[in-house]
């Protein structure tokens, strides 16, 4: 079978058979961009990307638990709460300060995360996501330590401690499912060959690596080799035995 490539972005290979007659074929190589980027993963290139990934994750991950866990608090003793569930906490010397100081402690450890990684979005003008929740949990934030101190009447803490409890849950769904899609795609990167079997004017071969291949390159697959990039077929011989 003879084919060659109109799109730009194919490789060119060889098919060869020897003693068993097996299937030879000639592809044309033509540079491939995103062969290189797998290449380029499989080699490490990636390595701190797949380790940030994995941060993020036990580090929303945590921050999520220890949030959710000062938050029952902070929801149990909230009049708001107490009034649509018709149910009374019970009161002590400091109660009155449960909502308030809990729910700045978890602005600390679950929303400040959020500040700092909105600072690159401001820094660059270029507002995302983290700016718009930093913007949520700052406003309700600072309106409840107003209303707390100026008696400007009930805060959003239970609100608050509430939005940040989701964002980090998302968050850290977010970055559990972007490690698994990076975990897969070095199972991937394994199946892909690291060379290539060049052939050469005079019917030769020599081993080169898979990025080094050049436009009009003419490669060598064996039987039961892997084609080391995409590629159109030149010619390809078939003999198929009947079992």
């Amino acid at each position: 079978m003879s084919m060659r490539s109109s799109h730009p972005d194919h490789q060119d290979m060889k098919h060869s058979h020897h003693d068993h007659q097996e299937p030879k074929s000639e592809v044309s190589v033509i540079e491939d961009r995103e062969l290189k980027k797998v290449h380029e993963h499989r080699n490490g290139q990636h390595g701190s990307h797949r380790a940030d990934h994995r941060g993020h994750e036990v580090m929303f991950r945590n921050r999520f638990w220890l949030s959710l866990s000062l938050s029952i608090p902070v929801l149990l003793y909230s009049e708001n709460i107490q009034r649509w569930l018709n149910f009374t906490m019970v009161e002590f010397s400091g109660s009155q300060w449960v909502t308030p100081v809990l729910s700045i402690v978890i602005f600390i450890i679950g929303g400040v995360p959020f500040i700092r990684m909105a600072v690159p979005e401001l820094r660059n003008r270029m507002p995302g996501m983290m700016t718009l929740i930093t913007l949520a949990i700052s406003v309700s934030f600072g309106y409840s330590l107003a209303a707390l101190f100026f008696n400007l009447g009930e805060g959003f803490f239970w609100e608050l401690v509430t939005l940040i409890d989701v964002m980090l849950l998302g968050h850290w769904i977010e970055m559990r499912s972007v490690r698994q899609a990076s975990g897969a795609l070095d199972e991937l990167a394994k199946l892909m060959p690291d060379i290539a079997e060049r052939l050469l004017p005079d019917s030769k071969t020599e081993i080169v690596r898979v990025p080094d291949l050049l436009v009009g390159d003419l490669l060598l697959i064996r039987p039961g080799a892997s084609i080391p990039a995409d590629g159109i077929v030149e010619e390809e011989n078939l003999m198929l035995t009947k079992q």
